[in-house]
């Protein structure tokens, strides 16, 4: 499969060498040099992955990932500068599945893009033989599509990430299991556990969509010290 890849990146020469590096590796590159201009590309191409920026001038990587999320679920890595944590955490809370530190390694990031779209295309194409009903699971109000990837909270659809719905998949088809951040991180990852912080701010994302109070929810529960679980109804 030809894989079309958007970076969005302001600095020139950044964004000219992330460009060499996919298509040395086979990849489709569009580039765009702000928000705005990578919106425009996604709704005029079929992408695939979009490497974005924090930082950039008329739509800043934030506002990017916010509006592309409304109606697309590829996935995002965002580059950040290591001084942006704080941005980081914002991007992952909005709908980014990743992130790179700049000044980063290219075979990280190549790594990271091949990653992100092996679990992409698994997303897309894998039917788990484990379904419940063959095609949902149903914990309480809330129903997870396995087939239409949706999910719907007392009747209604939320909008989740690849990333949430994997995580949701796995602590639903388990109720009142318990998984610790490392087993959620390589179940959903299906690589070893390297940052569990991800696990943590895509956990606090979930709460905020499927709970009435996130302070105190009904079904993704924290057990102190040992990890997280959906609790059975």
């Amino acid at each position: 499969m030809e894989y079309h890849i958007l970076v969005c990146e302001d600095e020139k020469e950044i964004a000219d060498a992330i460009e060499i590096y996919l298509k040395n590796q086979g990849y489709v590159v569009h580039k765009a040099a702000n928000g705005k201009e990578g919106m425009e590309i996604i709704e005029r191409e079929v992408i695939h992955l979009a490497i974005i920026d924090i930082m950039m001038p008329v739509m800043d990587g934030i506002q990017l990932v916010m509006k592309l999320r409304e109606h697309y679920d590829f996935p995002v890595i965002i580059l950040s500068a290591k001084s942006e944590d704080i941005d980081k955490i914002t991007g992952l809370n909005i709908g980014a599945d990743d992130y790179v530190t700049k000044p980063f390694v290219p075979m990280e990031l190549l790594a990271r893009v091949a990653s992100q779209l092996r679990r992409y295309q698994k997303y897309l194409n894998v039917v788990d033989s484990k379904k419940e009903d063959g095609t949902r699971y149903v914990v309480g109000g809330l129903e997870l599509n396995l087939d239409t990837k949706e999910l719907f909270v007392d009747g209604t659809p939320v909008k989740v990430t690849p990333i949430e719905f994997r995580i949701l998949e796995l602590l639903m088809h388990y109720p009142g299991k318990v998984f610790s951040a490392d087993s959620i991180y390589e179940n959903v990852w299906k690589e070893s556990a390297i940052n569990t912080e991800t696990v943590m701010v895509h956990i606090r994302n979930l709460r905020e969509k499927i709970e009435i109070n996130p302070k105190n929810p009904r079904y993704l529960k924290v057990v102190w010290g040992v990890g997280y679980k959906i609790e059975k109804q």
